[in-house]
C-alpha cells in the first residue's frame, strides 16, 4: 500500500490496483480470500490486497448457520471440507423446521413445517404442485413431505450425504451450522495463504480528499494505508462508508420489526446426544428462538421486538425454552437495526456485510449476501479506469436483493394466524411491501413459478416461497380449473415414489451424528447405519 502522497481513485497505478479491508471477521475475511482467489494477488503487477483487522474486536455471530451456496464458495477457495467441518465444529443444515409459527399452541398441541434445500421432485410429464393443492386438505401429508424425500431424511436426524462421498458432494443439498469465530480463522488462513497481508491494527481516522472520496485511512498504530478501492467490512460500526462518508442507512423496520436478540451456546447433555441436520425456528409472543446444533453444543438465541417485549420478558421466554439448564449459561443481547445503506458502493469504497446492512438471522442470509457481493465486486472491479464504474449497477443489483430479503422474510410472518399483538400486527397489510401483496393475490389462483422472480437479485427461489407458504396454511384455490390438471394417476404414482425413495434414504444414509463423529475421528470409524 505504501504511504506515497494521495492519489485518485479513478488512476491506475503503475505497480498494479491495490484494494484495503477494513476489518476482518466472517465478511472481512471471505472477502479478501474470495478476491484474492479471483484477482490473482500473488502477481503483485495485477492487484494487492491488505486487510486491517482489530483484535480487540470480537464477532457478532447471531445465526451461525448458511445457505448451500458455502459449498461452492469453501470450494471456490480451495478449502477441503473435511478440515473446514474439523475446524468449525460445524455440522450439516438440510433446512430449517418452523414451530408454532402458523398458529398459537392450544393445549400443548404444537404445529410445525419444514423449509428444506432440495427443489420439490418435478418429472417431465407434470410438475406434483397442483395435484397436491387439489388434494383433500384434510389428508394429505404436509407440503415438504408429499414433494422432497429431505423432510423425512432430516426428520429421521439422518445426513445429506454418506462418508465415501467427495467434498461438497451429495445426494441431497446441504448446508452448514458452525462456529463463526472459528470460520473467520479458517478464512483468515486461507486469505493470507493466497497472498493478503494481514495487518493488526485498528482504524483511527478515515481522511477524504476534495472529492469527497477516501484519500487514506490512519491506524492507531500510525500507520497510513492507501488504496484504490476501499471494502467496508467494519460491521455494526460502518467505520468507511456511514461514519466516514455519510451513507444514509435505510431502516426496515415499518416491515420487520424484530431489533433485539438474546444468544448463548448449551453443551449437550451426552457426548451422543441425537444431532438434528436442520436449524430449528420456534415462534413465541414476539418473535422466535433460533436452536442450532453443532458438533459439540447448541447455539440458541431469542429474536424479539423490543416493542412487543421487554428484555426481561425475552429472557424468560429463553429461560422458558432452555429449561433448567439455563442457570449455566450467560446469554448476550445484541442489539439491532434491519435495513441496509442505500449506496452500498460509493465513490471508492463498498461495504460487504454488517457494514452494507442487515436483517434478521431468520433463513440466515447473512452469509449469502456477503457471498453475493464479493461475488459482484470481483467480476466488476475494473483493473483500468474509473474504480467506481460499477458502482451503479452494484447498488441496483444489491439493493434489489436485499428489498427481495425482506419480502421472503415477511411471508414468514404476514400469514400467521397467531393472536398476540407482534403477530397480527405482522399480519396488517399496511406492512407488507406492496410487491408481496400482489404477489400474494396472484397465488391465490396459481403457485408461484420461476418468472416471479429476477435471478440476478433474488437469494431465494420460487419453490423456497412455496415451502413457506403452505408450510403455513396459505390457500391456492385449482378447484375451477381443476380439469386443466388430468394426470391424477401419474401424480399419484410419483407421490407414492417420493415416499419410497425417503424411506430408502432415511434408511441408506447415516445418522447425523455418526457422520459428524466420523468426519472428527482421527482413524477410520465405521457407521453402522
Amino acid at each position: 500500500m505504501g504511504k506515497a502522497g494521495p492519489l485518485p481513485y479513478g488512476r491506475r497505478m503503475r505497480s498494479g490496483r491495490s484494494i484495503l479491508v477494513v476489518g476482518g471477521g466472517t465478511a472481512g475475511w471471505l472477502t479478501a480470500a474470495y478476491l484474492a482467489r479471483h484477482l490473482g494477488v500473488t502477481d503483485r503487477a495485477r492487484v494487492s490486497i491488505t486487510l486491517i483487522e482489530s483484535p480487540e474486536i470480537g464477532i457478532v455471530g447471531v445465526g451461525e448457520g448458511t445457505f448451500p451456496t458455502i459449498r461452492s464458495t469453501l470450494k471456490y477457495l480451495g478449502i477441503d471440507e473435511t478440515q473446514f467441518i474439523r475446524a468449525t465444529s460445524a455440522t450439516f443444515k438440510q433446512g430449517i423446521r418452523f414451530v408454532d409459527w402458523a398458529e398459537t399452541p392450544v393445549d400443548g398441541r404444537h404445529s410445525h413445517y419444514f423449509h428444506p434445500f432440495e427443489a420439490p421432485f418435478h418429472s417431465e410429464e407434470t410438475s406434483l404442485i397442483p395435484y397436491w393443492l387439489l388434494q383433500d386438505e384434510a389428508t394429505r401429508p404436509p407440503f415438504a413431505e408429499a414433494v422432497t424425500i429431505q423432510n423425512r431424511v432430516a426428520e429421521a436426524q439422518r445426513a445429506p450425504k454418506r462418508p465415501h462421498e467427495g467434498d461438497f458432494d451429495g445426494p441431497l443439498n446441504y448446508a452448514y451450522h458452525f462456529d463463526a469465530t472459528r470460520l473467520a480463522e479458517v478464512l483468515a488462513e486461507r486469505a493470507v495463504a493466497l497472498g493478503v497481508r494481514h495487518v493488526a491494527d485498528r482504524i483511527e481516522r478515515a481522511e477524504l480528499d476534495d472529492r469527497g472520496a477516501i484519500a487514506r485511512v490512519v491506524t492507531e498504530g500510525g500507520e497510513t494505508f492507501e488504496a484504490d478501492l476501499y471494502v467496508d467490512c467494519s460491521g455494526f460500526r460502518a467505520e468507511l462508508i456511514g461514519q466516514a462518508l455519510g451513507v444514509p442507512f435505510k431502516p426496515v423496520q415499518d416491515t420487520l420489526f424484530t431489533d433485539r436478540a438474546l444468544a448463548c451456546k448449551l453443551p449437550y447433555d451426552r457426548p451422543d446426544a441425537p444431532l438434528e441436520s436442520y436449524t430449528v425456528a420456534t415462534a413465541h409472543e414476539g418473535g422466535w428462538i433460533w436452536d442450532i446444533g453443532l458438533a459439540g453444543a447448541r447455539g440458541i438465541g431469542c429474536v424479539y421486538s423490543s416493542a412487543h417485549v421487554s428484555d426481561a420478558r425475552a429472557e424468560e421466554i429463553l429461560s422458558g425454552y432452555v429449561g433448567p439448564r439455563f442457570a449455566e449459561v450467560t446469554p448476550r443481547r445484541i442489539a439491532f437495526e434491519a435495513g441496509y445503506r442505500t449506496r452500498q458502493w460509493e465513490r471508492n469504497c463498498v461495504a460487504v456485510g454488517l457494514a452494507a446492512g442487515f436483517m434478521e438471522p431468520l433463513e440466515s442470509t447473512g452469509v449469502v449476501l456477503i457471498e453475493a457481493a464479493i461475488a459482484m465486486i470481483a467480476e466488476l472491479f475494473p483493473l483500468n479506469g474509473p474504480v467506481d464504474a460499477p458502482a451503479r449497477r452494484f447498488n441496483e443489483l444489491m439493493n434489489a436483493r436485499y428489498d427481495n430479503i425482506v419480502s421472503f422474510l415477511k411471508l414468514h410472518y404476514c400469514l400467521s394466524r397467531r393472536e398476540e399483538p407482534f403477530w397480527r400486527r405482522n399480519a396488517d397489510p399496511a406492512t407488507i411491501p406492496e410487491r408481496l401483496r400482489d404477489l400474494l393475490d396472484q397465488w391465490r389462483y396459481r403457485p408461484p413459478g420461476r418468472f416471479d422472480f429476477t435471478l440476478d437479485t433474488e437469494s431465494f427461489a420460487y419453490f423456497n416461497y412455496q415451502y413457506i407458504l403452505y408450510g403455513m396454511g396459505f390457500q391456492t384455490d385449482l378447484g375451477p380449473v381443476r380439469e386443466e390438471f388430468p394426470l391424477v394417476e401419474e401424480a399419484k404414482a410419483i407421490f407414492a415414489r417420493v415416499r419410497a425413495f425417503s424411506e430408502r434414504a432415511a434408511h441408506d444414509l447415516p445418522p447425523h451424528r455418526a457422520l459428524i463423529e466420523h468426519i472428527n475421528a482421527s482413524g477410520g470409524l465405521r457407521l453402522a447405519v
